[in-house]
């Protein structure tokens, strides 16, 4: 008997897929406020920095690699979509890509590393926040 494993796989992790994180994509700047437990308190620690890898597409095991610069030297940290200690998202900034795997940044430094701004989903992003403000002072 053949057995679907896509399938079975699917029906194992759906429970674990959050749908709450924003659509963002390769390129793009990202805040992404992790929770950090010391002993015996947590805290928020924001990690900003730019998509530069996206693994395993869109489902629990997905995960993303972001990378910035921190006191002249690169760092790059990678984050489980499907973790609970993921507190939220938000997409600083969205940058135009060509690629699904911006790896070559690592080797460019100051201004030849920075990637252009994708200016018609920034100002999607904008038009959906202000109709979203406007819907919600009017009704």
């Amino acid at each position: 008997m053949k057995y679907n494993k896509g399938a079975i796989m699917r029906s194992i992790e759906q429970p674990y897929v959050r749908d709450d994180h924003p659509d963002f994509e390769t390129g793009d700047t990202v805040r992404v406020d992790y929770k950090v437990v010391e002993g015996n308190r947590s805290r928020i620690q924001a990690f900003e920095g730019v998509v530069i890898a996206r693994k395993n597409g869109r489902g629990a095991r997905s995960s993303i690699t972001v990378r910035k610069v921190s006191g002249g030297e690169g760092v790059e940290r990678m984050f489980p979509l499907a973790s609970p200690l993921i507190d939220k998202i938000v997409i600083v900034r969205r940058g135009r890509s060509r690629r699904s795997k911006l790896y070559y940044l690592r080797e460019l430094r100051g201004k030849a590393a920075r990637l252009k701004t994708d200016v018609a989903r920034q100002e999607a992003d904008r038009a959906a926040v202000r109709a979203a403000r406007d819907a919600e002072k009017n009704g």
